[in-house]
């Protein structure tokens, strides 16, 4: 990567996918995840599929980003297309998919690419596709093979991580690595999972992400007010 300037908050800001996806969340907090994140000028919000349909002030661009065999990817190719094509339905913009780890732990990045193409069929453009790799969890031969997967199957983004799972979350190593990775082939890189100050944010930046999954974004960006309570 070559960022010779920091971005500003504002520019930060843009590329957050304000997140809420903690099992307890209600209706209510939903609508307030949408005010902060208009608010703040975040990109869009990421919200569980159960949550749909939500909608944003007409005068926003906000985006309405769903996750899709969340937060194990164990689910069958068939629930995921399913999960997916209904998000769309009603009113997603974008799906952040749970690959199946497993099979990128065995080798397997065939039945990987199948998953993800199953899921693009589903949703195609101009939806866009986010692969969610957790990379924390993975070897960089994996991850390599696992972006080239998602390369092949026509997905948009690649992206670190659930957020939930015990080896940890995005890493600015990571992030360079798929960067370099599918960066050429015209695929896009998120960081999200522990992404908890501006600092962690900018440095995800300067390796390659151009997306950031925040659930604390009012803190990240040092606005003031209330943050809208969420661990993920």
């Amino acid at each position: 990567m070559t960022i010779d300037t920091q971005p500003t908050t504002t520019e930060v800001a843009a590329m957050i996918d304000h997140t809420l996806l903690k099992p307890e969340a209600t209706a209510a907090d939903v609508e307030a995840l949408i005010a902060e994140a208009v608010a703040l000028g975040t990109y869009s919000v990421c919200v569980s599929p159960s949550m749909l349909p939500i909608s944003v002030p007409s005068d926003s661009d906000l985006k309405i980003a769903v996750v899709c065999g969340f937060p194990s990817g164990k689910h069958s190719s068939t629930v995921k297309a399913a999960e997916a094509a209904e998000a769309v339905r009603h009113g997603a913009d974008e799906i952040d998919m749970v690959i199946d780890i497993g099979a990128a732990k065995e080798g397997s990045f065939d039945r990987v690419e199948a998953d993800i193409a199953a899921v693009r069929a589903a949703a195609p453009a101009p939806t866009v596709l986010k692969v969610i790799i957790e990379s924390a969890a993975l070897t960089d031969d994996e991850i390599v093979g696992v972006c080239r997967a998602a390369t092949a199957a026509r997905a948009d983004f690649v992206k670190t991580s659930t957020g939930f799972h015990p080896t940890g979350g995005a890493t600015a190593h990571a992030v360079e690595l798929m960067y370099r990775t599918v960066h050429s082939e015209g695929l896009a890189v998120k960081a999200s999972g522990g992404v908890r100050t501006l600092e962690q944010a900018q440095a995800m930046i300067a390796a390659g992400a151009t997306r950031l999954g925040v659930s604390g974004s009012r803190a990240l960006l040092g606005a003031a007010g209330p943050e809208v309570a969420s661990d993920y």
